[in-house]
C-alpha cells in the first residue's frame, strides 16, 4: 500500500495498491520532491471518468512503467472533485504550456521548488499510439530535459507564472457596452453556435449546458416582461431540452442524466451520471414546466428526482458525487440492451410499444447493442400503433418497470459516495425548485436532509469544509461551496420557510465576504485568503459544466440581500458585477451566469411575501408560482418560524391578524399594503 491507503477519497483508494509510490497532495510529498530535487509527476482525475481507469490499467497497474515513475519522480495523485483549485490551476497551465484543452486524466510534469509545470498532457498509452508516445519513453525524456536543460525549464516557468497572473478577469477593460446590450449580444452569440436541427450548441461532443438554457429562458420571460419577447431564445431553450430529453444521454428506465453526448444527435452518452449536471438539470425542466406544461419534461424531471433519491442520497441526507461509467470494466456494460433480451422481457405489446419509441426498431447505436433513445414524440409513436393514450401508458410504464427490475440484477456502476459540498448546493437547488412547482412533499423534504447534513457535517458554526466522507469531513472550503449552497439554501426558502435556513444563509453570506472578496479590486477568489499559496488564485467568470463561483455568488446575494434588507450583501454583488464588467464584455455567452446577475441587478425583483398559519398558505404561494417568473421571489413565512423575517414588514401582529394569511408585493425593499383576500392577492400578481 501506498500513502493514499489513509485517504478517504474513493478515487485516491482506487490507487492505493498500485505499485505507484503515490502520495497525496501534502507538505510531506512536495518536501519530499525539493530535497530530493526530484519533478513531481501531479496526476489529476476522478473516480467516474474512463479514461483515468484506461490510464491506470495500462500504467500505473504496471510495475514496469511504476519502477520508471518511482525512480525519476515524486507522484503525487489528485482527486479534482476534492481538489478543484489545483485541477482548475493546472488545466489552465496545460492550455498556455502545451497549447492544448485539457481534460482528464491530467497529467503534468512539476518543478520541485517552484511548483510551475514545464510538461504536461493528458491521457497517455503505456505503449506509443494515437499519435501519443509511450508513457515510460515519454517519463525517461521529460527526466532527462529537467537535467539537462534546467536553465531553459527555469526560463519557461517565468514566463508561465507571468502568463498567469496577466489572466486576473478584473484586468480587462470595459468596452462601454449598457446591460441590456449585452444581454443581447449573448443571445447572438449562441445563436450562432446553436444547433437548430439536433439542439445544443456545437458539434459533438455535446454537452447539456444547462446554464446556457437558463440564460435563454430568463432572456425570453424579460422580453415578455417588457412587451418584446425573443423567441429565438426561447426556441433554442426548448428544442435544447427536447431533444436531450428524448436522446441517449437521457436514461429512461432509471432517471437522471449522463455527463455528454458523444455525437450530434444526444444518441450515445459517456455514460458516467454526475450529482451535479442532475442537480443543474432537474431546476431547470422545473422552470421549463412552468413556462408550458410538457409530458417530456415532467418525465425527465420525476426521474431525476427518484434516482436522486433511490441512488444517490446518504442515509443521513448528503448527496453522493457520481456513478461510474463503467462496469465489470466496460463502458455503459449496466445501460444498454440486446434487442432479442428486451422481446423476450416484454409481452408482445409492451415490445411494440418500446421498439418503436427507443429505437429498437433501427439499428444498433452501441457496439453492436442499443442504447435506449426517442426517436420521436409519445402522442406520434401512440397514433402511429393505434393505441389508447391511457392504455398506452400503462403498457409503458409496465414495460419499463420490468427493464428496470432486470437491469436491477445487473452489476452496477461503481459510486463515488463522497458527499461534495459544491454540489450539494446545485441538487438542493434543483430539488428544492421542482418541490415547489410540482408540490412534491417528499422531494422538499430531501433537499432539506441534504441541507441539514451539509450545516451539520460540514459546517463548523464559522466554515465550511469542502468533502466528506465516512464520518470525516476534508478540505477548507472553496468558492463555489458557499455560493451554491447559499443558493440551495435561498431555493429552499422559496419552497417552504424555515428559520434554521434563513439563519444559515446568512452565516454561509458572511462567511463568503470574510474570507472570499477582493475588496481592492472587487469579485470573489476561488479560495479563502488564509488558503494554501499556489502558483496561481483564480477568480473564476466563465461557465463551466458548473456556474462559476463569482457568478452564482452575485445571484445569490442579490437575493439574499433584496430578502433581509442587507445593504452590504447588494453592495458586494453590484462590486463584482462592475469589477468583472470587462470580461463578460468580452465574451457575453461564456458568462451567462454571471449575466443572470446583471439581469437580476438590472430590473428589481419582485419579492412576494405570504404570512399566516403554514396550513393555510398553499394556495397564495400556488399562485405566485403558477407561471415562469425569474424575477419573482415566493416565500411563504409562518410567524411561528420567521426569527430573521425581512425588517421591513410589520414587527407588531396582532393575533386575530396571525390566524389568517396576510399577502405583500415588494419590489425592492419597497412593499404593498397587506393584502389578506386571495382574489385581490391574485389580481395583484396577475
Amino acid at each position: 500500500m501506498n500513502r493514499l491507503a489513509g485517504e478517504t477519497s474513493p478515487y485516491l483508494l482506487q490507487h492505493a495498491e498500485n505499485p505507484v509510490d503515490w502520495h497525496p497532495w501534502d507538505a510531506v510529498a512536495l518536501a519530499q520532491a525539493r530535497d530530493e530535487d526530484k519533478p513531481i509527476l501531479l496526476s489529476v482525475g476522478y473516480s467516474a471518468c474512463h479514461w483515468c481507469h484506461v490510464m491506470a490499467h495500462e500504467s500505473f497497474e504496471h510495475a514496469a512503467t511504476a519502477d520508471v515513475m518511482n525512480r525519476l519522480f515524486v507522484n503525487v495523485k489528485v482527486d479534482r472533485e476534492e481538489r478543484p483549485d489545483i485541477d482548475k490551476i493546472y488545466q489552465t497551465a496545460l492550455n498556455i504550456l502545451m497549447r492544448q484543452t485539457g481534460g482528464w486524466p491530467l497529467t503534468m510534469f512539476l518543478d520541485p521548488k517552484t511548483l510551475l509545470p514545464f510538461f504536461g498532457g493528458t491521457y497517455f498509452p503505456r505503449s506509443p499510439r494515437h499519435n501519443l508516445p509511450g508513457f515510460a519513453d515519454l517519463m525517461l525524456r521529460v527526466a532527462e530535459a529537467f537535467k539537462d536543460k534546467r536553465s531553459e525549464l527555469n526560463a519557461q516557468g517565468d514566463k508561465l507564472a507571468a502568463a498567469l497572473d496577466g489572466l486576473a478577469p478584473t484586468a480587462v477593460e470595459e468596452q462601454g457596452i449598457e446591460d441590456q446590450a449585452l444581454l443581447d449580444k449573448a443571445v447572438e452569440q449562441l445563436a450562432a453556435s446553436f444547433d437548430a436541427v439536433e439542439g445544443g450548441f456545437g458539434g459533438a461532443p455535446k454537452f447539456p449546458m444547462p446554464g446556457t438554457i437558463e440564460r435563454l429562458l430568463c432572456h425570453w420571460a424579460h422580453g415578455q416582461r417588457a412587451r418584446d419577447p425573443e423567441r429565438r431564445a426561447l426556441d433554442m431553450a426548448m428544442t435544447t431540452l427536447t431533444k436531450i430529453a428524448r436522446g441517449g444521454i437521457h436514461d429512461h428506465i432509471g432517471g437522471g442524466f449522463c455527463r455528454y453526448a458523444t455525437d450530434r444527435q444526444w444518441a450515445v452518452p459517456h455514460f458516467e451520471k454526475m450529482l451535479y449536471d442532475n442537480g443543474l438539470l432537474l431546476g431547470l425542466y422545473a422552470d421549463a414546466l412552468a413556462v408550458a406544461p410538457d409530458a417530456l419534461f415532467l418525465d425527465a424531471a420525476r426521474g431525476m428526482a427518484t434516482w436522486l433519491m433511490r441512488e444517490m442520497q446518504h442515509p443521513q441526507g448528503g448527496y453522493f458525487s457520481s456513478l461510474d461509467a463503467d462496469s465489470e470494466g466496460e463502458e455503459g456494460k449496466f445501460y444498454v440492451w440486446r434487442r432479442d433480451a428486451v422481446k423476450r422481457l416484454l409481452t408482445e405489446d409492451e415490445y411494440l410499444l418500446v421498439e418503436t419509441l427507443y429505437g429498437l426498431d433501427k439499428p444498433a447505436n452501441f457496439e453492436g447493442k442499443w442504447n435506449l433513445r426517442r426517436h420521436d414524440a409519445w402522442r406520434s409513436v401512440v397514433q402511429r400503433l393505434s393505441f389508447e393514450p391511457e392504455r398506452a401508458d400503462a403498457v409503458l410504464a409496465a414495460a419499463k418497470a420490468k427493464l428496470f427490475a432486470e437491469r436491477e440484477g445487473r452489476v452496477p456502476p461503481g459510486k463515488d459516495d463522497k458527499v461534495l459540498t459544491s454540489w450539494n448546493g446545485l441538487a438542493i437547488r434543483g430539488m428544492a425548485k421542482a418541490a415547489a412547482r410540482l408540490d412534491e412533499p417528499a422531494w422538499l423534504a430531501s433537499a432539506q436532509r441534504a441541507a441539514d447534513f451539509a450545516r451539520e457535517r460540514l459546517w463548523d458554526g464559522e466554515r465550511l469544509r469542502a468533502t466528506w466522507r465516512e464520518g470525516v469531513a476534508k478540505h477548507p472550503a472553496y468558492l463555489d461551496d458557499y455560493a451554491n449552497l447559499l443558493e440551495g439554501v435561498l431555493a429552499l426558502l422559496e419552497a417552504a420557510w424555515r428559520d434554521v435556513d434563513i439563519t444559515f444563509a446568512k452565516a454561509l453570506a458572511d462567511a463568503l465576504l470574510a474570507h472570499f472578496e477582493d475588496a481592492d479590486a472587487g469579485g470573489f477568489f476561488f479560495t479563502a485568503h488564509d488558503h494554501e499559496a499556489l502558483i496561481h488564485r483564480p477568480k473564476p467568470t466563465l461557465d463551466d459544466s458548473m456556474p462559476p463561483g463569482n457568478g452564482a455568488a452575485a445571484r445569490a446575494l442579490l437575493a439574499l440581500g433584496h430578502l433581509l434588507g442587507e445593504p452590504r450583501y447588494l453592495d458586494a454583488a453590484a462590486n463584482t458585477l462592475q469589477a468583472l464588467r470587462g470580461a463578460m464584455e468580452q465574451y457575453p455567452a461564456g458568462h451567462c451566469t454571471l449575466l443572470g446577475a446583471v439581469e437580476a441587478n438590472l430590473h428589481l425583483p419582485e419579492q412576494i411575501i405570504a404570512r399566516g398559519p403554514a396550513e393555510l398558505l398553499g394556495p397564495w404561494l400556488d399562485a405566485a408560482r403558477a407561471t415562469y417568473k425569474p424575477w419573482r421571489h415566493v416565500y411563504g413565512i409562518p410567524y411561528v418560524d420567521a426569527g430573521l423575517a425581512p425588517s421591513y414588514l410589520p414587527r407588531l401582529v396582532s393575533a386575530e391578524t396571525q390566524a389568517k394569511v396576510t399577502a405583500f408585493v415588494c419590489a425592492g425593499l419597497s412593499c404593498s399594503a397587506p393584502i389578506d383576500s386571495l382574489e385581490a392577492f391574485e389580481e395583484a400578481i396577475a
